[in-house]
């Protein structure tokens, strides 16, 4: 685990389970919480890029909407209400820790046209410098095609890549991988460590669980395809124990870790 406990650059993925009730309003506790623990992760050197969902699910609780918009326009609308609040929250908790955050707002066609994907790179190498925390979400309010297929687990992937970052983290409402679904199966059991991602793996994958997210286990394996691919490890961890990341990073292994292609941990 000597990687894990040295990595310095860390793109930690934030699900709107992580952050909301069932309701879609923020949890309060959690959400102060975890900005505490990454507040204290980039005081011991570490640079944190957070990408973060929550923004829909925010919006849809703050327009006092009944459920999450089906309509493209009612869900870009969401989330134009519900970005602004979020990056609110963040703001405080950080500037509080005396930590500035950065808005970064990311489409598909950015990661495949060379000039605008090397222009983001250097964006995030300069607020990393700047000791800036960059909290990056895809631009819903104005990109249909990944409002409607996109997911924020495979944006921290190509994140991790893009930065080149030591580790990546996706922060969720399960534990980690389970060997069958936890939700109906009280025997199932967790699986610590995969070393291969092959076709057993991608069959353990499930759907979302959160009428209010747009991811499940099964873009958690795409996107730790992409990572490990590249070389670098990913971690599930629940996300309603942020602590959790301290155990992680100091090589006690909680959750469920991905090692990257040709190296060890």
């Amino acid at each position: 685990m000597k990687d894990i406990r040295e990595a310095r650059r860390v793109v930690i993925k934030i699900g709107t389970s992580t952050l909301t009730h069932e309701t879609g309003r923020i949890n309060i506790r959690r959400f102060e919480h975890l900005c505490k623990v990454l507040c204290d992760l980039c005081n011991s050197g570490r640079e944190l890029i957070l990408v973060s969902s929550g923004a829909v699910g925010v919006g849809v609780a703050k327009l006092g909407l009944h459920r999450r918009p089906k309509d493209t326009p009612g869900k870009q609308a969401a989330a134009a209400v519900g970005q602004c609040e979020l990056m609110y929250l963040y703001d405080e908790q950080f500037q509080e820790r005396n930590h500035t955050v950065a808005q970064v707002l990311l489409t598909r066609d950015g990661f495949e046209v060379p000039q605008r994907r090397q222009n983001m790179k250097n964006t995030f190498n300069r607020l990393l410098e700047l000791g800036a925390v960059p909290i990056v979400n895809e631009n819903d309010t104005v990109a249909t095609e990944e409002l409607e297929f996109g997911d924020n687990d495979n944006l921290s992937a190509q994140v991790a890549v893009l930065t080149e970052a030591d580790l990546l983290v996706i922060l969720s409402d399960i534990d980690g991988l389970f060997d069958s679904d936890p939700r109906k199966n009280p025997e199932a059991r967790l699986i610590p460590v995969v070393e291969v991602i092959d076709d057993r793996i991608e069959a353990l994958a499930g759907g979302s669980a959160s009428d209010l997210g747009t991811g499940g286990m099964t873009t958690k394996i795409q996107a730790a395809r992409t990572a490990t691919g590249h070389g670098i490890a990913m971690a599930i961890l629940n996300g309603a124990e942020p602590e959790l990341l301290y155990d992680l990073l100091e090589g006690k292994g909680p959750g469920t870790l991905f090692l990257p292609a040709q190296k060890n941990c």
